[in-house]
């Protein structure tokens, strides 16, 4: 892992709300806009892409381009290219664009710097509603219509008290829905369908765990920067890194962490 200067963590975070505020501009324009078309990326499936997650995405590479030409870059919707730094944006414009499509504001814009180790600072940005969650380098932080306020998991609690979310009631394979389904039997509430929000509710402290599987790096190494600096846990369902993607188990502190990783692999 690379030290990372005060001053170059300055540039990184004031990059990576340039970035942010780059897809808002992007995005905005499009959301809940009628005629809106979609393309399907996935043969036998459904996996949205819009105008506005290319535009977004290209937005954000350009600002790269000038500002740290330097840098790696692997986006959701244009790929990879190739830096000399040793860092990584890693983007993905929108996360829940089939909820962008259903005209719900709870997609967002998923910003992560990473290096060989995994992510170093991560945003997730609502731009509809004007929140922004920023975890890394020293900043755990959240700010919306409401002010500004510090980051913070919510403390340990039993299962019977914890609120679980994941994406897809039908979560994976069918191994994991059961395994997923023995964590839902002891939690108190189960709630679905919020994408990259759910994990910025785990950092902000309002709920305990999310649970999903098949997952992408760029949909899950910002909300591990954010988790992390809010004093929450995120691995793969072994305990394992999670930021190559894959199956993600992330709550708000170990303990719980360490109840539902048990019931996971019971």
């Amino acid at each position: 892992m690379a030290d990372i200067s005060e001053n170059l963590a300055k540039e990184l975070w004031e990059t990576a709300h340039a970035l942010a505020d780059a897809a808002r501009a992007a995005i905005l324009p499009h959301f809940r806009a009628h005629g809106l078309d979609a393309e399907n990326k996935e043969a036998g499936g459904f996996d949205p892409v819009t105008i506005a997650d290319r535009a977004a995405e290209e937005a954000m590479r350009d600002l790269l381009a000038r500002r740290r030409p330097e840098d790696g870059i692997l986006g959701e919707e244009l790929g990879t290219t190739e830096g000399t730094s040793g860092l990584t944006w890693v983007l993905d414009p929108i996360d829940g664009t089939r909820g962008f499509l259903s005209g719900t504001p709870t997609w967002g814009v998923l910003v992560a710097l990473a290096d060989e180790s995994g992510p170093r600072l991560g945003l997730i940005d609502q731009p509809y509603t004007a929140e922004r969650f920023c975890g890394g380098l020293g900043q755990a932080r959240w700010s919306g219509p409401l002010g500004e306020a510090p980051l913070r998991a919510r403390a340990p609690r039993g299962l019977d008290e914890a609120i679980l979310f994941t994406t897809f009631p039908e979560i994976g394979t069918e191994a994991e829905h059961a395994a997923f389904s023995r964590v839902k039997a002891q939690a108190r509430l189960t709630r679905y369908g919020m994408d990259c929000y759910a994990y910025a509710l785990v950092a902000a402290g309002q709920i305990d765990l999310v649970i999903e599987a098949g997952l992408k790096p760029y949909d899950i190494q910002a909300p591990i920067a954010v988790i992390e600096a809010a004093g929450g846990v995120v691995t793969d369902w072994e305990g394992g890194p999670a930021h190559r993607g894959g199956r993600a188990l992330a709550a708000a502190n170990p303990e719980l962490h360490a109840a539902a990783l048990a019931l996971l692999n019971a």
